[in-house]
């Protein structure tokens, strides 16, 4: 069970309702027999004449409040000793009564079970009420982060299934007040929703109960955002739309970098290796990245599977996307330079095809700059597409130009579907880049496999989006896995950069320090006890580095 894993953080509020229970019970009875103890034995002495040792009257008192007998001591003398002995025969009557009626019947009772009884206490936590995606995900990338939580799910079963496997979930319906109430909204900071349709009645019933409640939802479309911004949602969050959005990007960099970058941001940005791109066939040692000053490579995606500080001898494939921090406008120059002749063929003339015109397909258009030619492909007339026909159709990409395509931009809501057309899109062409989005972050490597460039998962994002949401602090990239934070300088003091990145055993890597209103990135800077170093890794290595270090 997860309550055991955290036992080095214990504290009174990690428990749940029937442990606190359980606790008081425990600490009250112990208490009860201790008082007594003390008090028959000072009776004992200073009343009936007849000292003993503290055992003695300690197993006196038991045998008393158990009725199992105390004739040993019997008869007593003196009225305020008779009483004494009835106070704890009386006493134990009443202990015995609350201690079936309390804990032992209901392990009996087939009465429903309470998940919320299994919960711990809450205070400033998340609510998150239905979460249509992959639910485990979202709730370990939570306990990752250590932030509070309590998810509402309207299926019995799926509820009852995660309470066992040890995360913070109820069962109801989150528009019902009542069930609000047991998720204690009241207390809480944040509501997350991914219900729908019943979105507005949960946020209306939520902000009734706590009007200081900040509210973010999910939603299938941006059509929906502004209606929900009236009924008080915060912000909507679309994530079919920002993966639309993020494929469009990668497919257009690095036309669309900032005009005026500014050198003293640090940034985090996935660098996607072409099929023409210089560093194409190379290994990492011989990348231009290893080498630069004020930049650090922090992971790789290598076929589907992210390395962190990948080995110096792994080679750099068409689909290897390195992970890299530094200063924005480094950032943009190095992307640049990987991207090669295929920049300049961008420049003169492109057509990208967009295969799925739904709401990430229409977002990806959208994002992309308007001297680019766009084909788009659907099944349906009803979304106007430039082609109507089934995508898994070689006749159907070929009619799209896939021969003189840059780049295939993939989102369709089957992942079979998707599987199929990266396979015959890579089929009709070699050099054209394919980039995808899945909905299971199960089906992302396979994805790589049929030849893709790029692949996002629906699930991880959608998870990422929440955690970044949540979490105070900066988690660069969402569509990524990497976080960035701050953190005391001291235990680095007088080491330089280099030094503090030479571990390469460790997952997570020091990208430079913050000192004042400047941020370093040179190796050769020195690392003073005043600064705070910028630190990169996965959630699990900036675990293990919070573990061995002071953040603050």
């Amino acid at each position: 069970m997860r309550e055991l894993q955290n036992i080095r953080g214990f504290h009174p509020h990690d428990l749940t309702q029937r442990q606190r229970l359980l606790l008081f019970f425990v600490v009250g009875l112990v208490s009860v027999v201790l008082f007594y103890t003390l008090v028959y034995n000072w009776g004992m002495q200073s009343l009936e004449g007849r000292p003993q040792s503290i055992f003695r009257s300690f197993q006196t008192v038991v045998e008393t409040m158990t009725t199992t007998g105390y004739g040993a001591d019997s008869p007593w003398t003196t009225p305020v000793m008779n009483v004494l002995m009835v106070s704890i025969q009386l006493t134990g009557v009443i202990i015995g009564f609350v201690t079936l009626r309390v804990l032992v019947i209901p392990l009996f009772e087939r009465t429903p079970l309470n998940l919320a009884d299994r919960l711990t206490t809450k205070e400033n936590h998340v609510v998150i009420a239905e979460y249509q995606r992959d639910t485990d995900m979202l709730l370990a990338e939570l306990e990752k982060l250590d932030i509070d939580y309590v998810l509402i799910e309207s299926d019995e079963e799926e509820a009852k299934r995660l309470s066992d496997d040890g995360y913070q979930a109820i069962n109801g319906d989150p528009q019902e007040r009542t069930t609000l109430d047991r998720a204690t909204i009241e207390r809480a900071s944040l509501l997350i929703t991914d219900a729908g349709d019943k979105t507005a009645s949960i946020v209306l019933t939520a902000l009734e109960a706590n009007e200081d409640l900040r509210v973010i939802s999910f939603i299938e479309s941006t059509r929906h955002e502004r209606a929900l911004t009236e009924v008080g949602v915060d912000r909507s969050v679309a994530p079919h739309a920002l993966i639309g959005q993020q494929l469009a990007t990668k497919a257009t960099v690095p036309i669309t970098v900032d005009e005026q970058p500014n050198s003293n941001e640090i940034d985090i940005r996935e660098i996607l290796i072409r099929r023409d791109s210089p560093l194409h066939g190379i290994r990492v040692r011989d990348s231009p990245i290893i080498d630069h000053p004020n930049l650090t490579l922090v992971a790789g995606w290598f076929d589907g599977e992210m390395r962190l500080l990948p080995a110096l001898d792994d080679k750099l494939t068409p689909n290897t996307v390195l992970v890299v921090a530094g200063p924005k406008d480094e950032l943009n120059e190095i992307t640049s330079e990987t991207a090669g002749i295929r920049s300049r063929r961008i420049e003169k003339s492109s057509n990208i095809i967009v295969a799925g015109f739904g709401e990430g397909g229409a977002a990806a258009v959208e994002a992309l700059p308007e001297d680019v030619s766009v084909t788009t492909i659907d099944e349906s007339e009803e979304a106007n597409p430039d082609v109507v026909g089934d995508i898994t159709e070689p006749e159907t990409l070929r009619e799209a130009g896939i021969q003189d395509a840059s780049s295939v931009i993939i989102t369709v809501d089957d992942d079979s579907t998707t599987l199929l057309t990266i396979a015959i899109a890579r089929s009709l062409s070699r050099e054209v880049e394919i980039l995808v989005r899945v909905i299971d972050r199960e089906k992302t490597r396979p994805a790589f496999k049929a030849g893709a460039d790029y692949v996002l998962s629906i699930q991880r994002v959608s998870a990422r989006l929440v955690a970044t949401e949540v979490h105070g602090e900066r988690v660069m990239d969402p569509m990524s896995q990497i976080r960035l934070i701050r953190a005391d300088a001291a235990p680095f003091a007088g080491e330089s950069l280099m030094d503090a990145r030479r571990n390469t055993e460790r997952e997570w890597t020091v990208i430079g320090i913050s000192r004042g209103d400047t941020i370093y990135t040179d190796e050769q800077t020195t690392i003073e006890a005043d600064d705070e170093v910028l630190v990169a890794g996965s959630d699990d290595a900036i675990q293990e580095f919070e573990q061995t270090a002071r953040v603050p």
